[in-house]
């Protein structure tokens, strides 16, 4: 079984049925279908053969959707492009994983003569928006006009379908390799435990993150095996998530708690009706106890569902469920919840043994939804999959009902909007400024992101820079997001005797301040 099997289903058993819903425009089932169909036509024209990566940069659409099917119809293995990337990342990531075929839209069409120079695996690029097609690029439906519809390749089991990547410890991002036994397992332990919820004659989910993302591309996943239509939204906007669900009747939705803050901070909110809503699923990163009490009263109708897991779990290792959120243990609430029905989760110590309840170790899983590595990392992937279980870099405990809690990173990883970003790859940008002597990044708590990245610097003598410049600095190397959100200027770093920065000592002293 592969990720396209769904759409063949309900192709075939309600073929007349919405299975898209794009703004005014609709997409049914049948019509998805014969569209996949015939890219998946185009991309075997354009010399895509089995195994071939083909990615996708452009915001979330009915063609996106296709792209996701199509690709894999025509033999190929996805390569979702994170949006919020620099050229030089995304050409990174192309040319790691030898992506030949980049799909483009509107919204990035401007990056490709970049794009076009950066990287040398690139060797076609197919035009998706509504513009006029650009120079040296394909017009996507011009493709999809021209091309016959295929039988899909039947990629399936363990072939791989996707490098997803993630940010790297070295500031370099890494590919993630998910087959399509990888990513079912995860999307039918995520559906076996919330069916009840998500499958109703009226159910409609929208989709406010973006589907490169792993969390967006597992909704898309488990949306499409369930056969219920799909709302989409270009790109994330608080007003605009609250009138969708309101004019399309909405029943489930994903959001990160960055995003979740933003739909009930803006001014409009109470204005719309939002009792359609059934299901909404939170995570990707950490939620604070404040915000889960202002979800909790503000949408006292709707089922919660919070979900952990990684990029490397397909993504999904625990759920807190519904009746979890109107238990009055705050523990609970604090929780992660339980090992879904696919995951194997154990708390173990340095020794990789099983650590007793309530003890606090690292957070490992095992099961059909581990990655099958990382790409060309053959050292990075037998250190994560040390001892069949991987290795999430968590830490947390477990208590004697099977609840995980996550306490802490084992690296120094931060959550920020949903997006994970790696002090390293923040340091080494900042300290590339010439008036910079050492720089040490940290995550501190933050109101809107969850975290937020905080640099503190130590400038060379006689120089002068404002927490604006260096974040200026910063943005020309590495993506918007990544930049310093906040900035200390400080006369020395507190080092181990080692020279090792006391990371612990700064986010104490961050804190305070």
């Amino acid at each position: 079984m592969g990720i396209t099997q769904p759409l063949h289903r309900w192709a075939q058993q309600t073929p007349d049925r919405e299975a898209v819903l794009d703004g005014p425009a609709r997409t049914t089932f049948r019509e998805l279908r014969e569209r996949v169909a015939r890219l998946g036509g185009a991309l075997r024209g354009l010399g895509v053969e089995p195994g071939d990566r083909v990615a996708i940069l452009a915001l979330n659409s009915t063609r996106y959707l296709e792209c996701l099917s199509g690709i894999p119809w025509a033999g190929g293995v996805l390569n979702p492009v994170n949006i919020r990337w620099s050229p030089a990342e995304i050409a990174y990531s192309l040319d790691d994983s030898q992506t030949s075929v980049l799909i483009v839209d509107d919204a990035f069409a401007g990056l490709i003569p970049a794009l076009r120079e950066a990287s040398s695996s690139l060797r076609e690029i197919v035009h998706m928006g509504a513009a006029p097609t650009p120079t040296g690029t394909r017009s996507y439906e011009a493709l999809l006009a021209a091309a016959e519809p295929i039988p899909d390749a039947d990629r399936g089991g363990d072939d791989l379908a996707g490098i997803f990547y993630t940010g790297g410890t070295t500031g370099f991002p890494k590919g993630v390799m998910l087959s399509h036994d990888n990513l079912l397992a995860s999307a039918m332990g995520g559906l076996v435990a919330t069916a009840s919820f998500r499958i109703a004659p009226n159910a409609r989910v929208l989709h406010a993150a973006p589907l490169f993302h792993i969390a967006g591309f597992g909704v898309a996943l488990m949306t499409s095996i369930v056969g219920v239509p799909q709302v989409v939204m270009p790109f994330f906007d608080p007003e605009q998530v609250a009138a969708l669900i309101q004019r399309e009747r909405v029943t489930e939705i994903f959001l990160a708690p960055t995003m979740l803050q933003m739909v009930l901070d803006h001014p409009e909110f109470a204005s719309h009706d939002l009792s359609s809503l059934r299901l909404l699923t939170y995570g990707a990163s950490p939620i604070t106890a404040a915000l889960l009490d202002r979800v909790l009263k503000a949408l006292p109708g709707t089922s919660l569902v919070q979900a952990y897991g990684q990029t490397e779990l397909s993504p999904l290792a625990t759920l807190l469920m519904p009746q979890d959120h109107l238990d009055a243990d705050p523990v609970k609430l604090r929780s992660a919840g339980r090992p879904c029905y696919h995951a194997d989760v154990r708390i173990v110590g340095p020794d990789e043994h099983e650590l007793a309840r309530g003890e606090i170790g690292e957070i490992v899983s095992r099961g059909d939804h581990v990655m099958v590595g990382y790409w060309n990392r053959p050292e990075e992937t037998g250190q994560a999959l040390r001892g069949g279980w991987m290795h999430t870099g968590d830490l947390g405990f477990m208590d004697a009902e099977g609840y995980v809690t996550v306490v802490d990173r084992l690296k120094d990883m931060i959550v920020t909007g949903a997006e994970n970003v790696y002090s390293a790859e923040v340091e080494n940008a900042v300290n590339a400024h010439p008036d910079v002597a050492g720089c040490a990044v940290i995550g501190l708590p933050d109101p809107t992101w969850g975290e937020r990245v905080h640099a503190v610097v130590v400038l060379h003598p006689d120089r002068e820079l404002t927490a604006e410049q260096i974040r200026a600095h910063a943005k020309t190397l590495i993506a918007g997001y990544k930049a310093p959100r906040s900035v200390s200027f400080v006369d020395a770093l507190p080092l181990t005797v080692a020279g090792k920065v006391k990371k612990s000592v700064l986010r104490e002293r961050e804190s305070e301040r």
